[in-house]
């Protein structure tokens, strides 16, 4: 491909540079960070990726972008709890993903990042499962789904406070395990820095650590595992 060829992939407006080289560079179109963007530009630049694909994912949608988004496109899916506008393909094709990625949460308050995650996993044309409040407070929740835990190709492990669920999910599954550290947690947890560095201090081999509350770069990383050539 030509400089000239991949210039006419880099939509120019005023505000941004729409990259449409990305389906190609990694295997899904650019997606929307609603963060410090205003809802007219979040809608300018969904607009112009509707226009190409018929879809597009707005994570970190704030009340005011997802009004702006909805007005724009009345059959986008907006989950306030995980922040994001999702407008899937019509007709939405079936996943692509080999095998499953199930979302497994140690409390209700992890939810908001879960569900960031998982509404990118499904965005990225994967299978989506859940396993709600399954921590370590009450082990016997999690010990009682293995046959979940194991049918799974890839689990991501959300947890908050001393974030512990990871080592356990990890030492009862052979696939891989994507660990998110969340904000949530009393005094010394720091705002979700005690669950991370537990995290990536883990004793179960092999899990993966990603940062505080960053659902789409578990599930990002969650959907090039499934996509990969056997």
């Amino acid at each position: 491909m030509t400089l000239d060829e991949l210039a006419r992939l880099a939509e120019r407006l005023p505000f941004a540079t729409i990259d449409h080289l990305r389906p190609l560079t990694q295997g899904h179109q650019e997606v929307i960070l609603c963060q410090g963007k205003t809802p007219e530009q979040v809608v300018g630049i969904a607009e112009r990726l509707e226009a190409r694909s018929g879809s597009f994912l707005a994570t970190r949608a704030e009340p005011a972008h997802r009004a702006a988004l909805l007005a724009r496109f009345p059959r986008a899916e907006a989950n306030e709890l995980g922040r994001t506008v999702y407008l899937p393909p019509d007709p939405e094709p079936e996943p692509t993903g080999r095998g499953t990625i199930l979302i497994v949460t140690a409390g209700t308050s992890d939810l908001p990042v879960a569900e960031e995650a998982a509404v990118t996993a499904r965005a990225l044309s994967n299978r989506v499962e859940r396993l709600t409040d399954v921590g370590v407070a009450g082990i016997h929740r999690i010990l009682t789904q293995t046959d979940v835990l194991r049918r799974a190709a890839v689990i991501i492990v959300v947890a908050g406070m001393e974030g512990a669920l990871p080592s356990v999910v990890a030492g009862l599954v052979p696939v891989p395990v994507i660990a998110v550290p969340t904000s949530v947690g009393y005094g010394a947890a720091f705002g979700g820095i005690a669950a991370l560095l537990g995290m990536l201090t883990s004793c179960a081999s092999g899990v993966t650590v990603v940062n505080i509350d960053n659902g789409f770069g578990a599930a990002a990383a969650a959907s090039r595992i499934t996509h990969t050539r056997p």
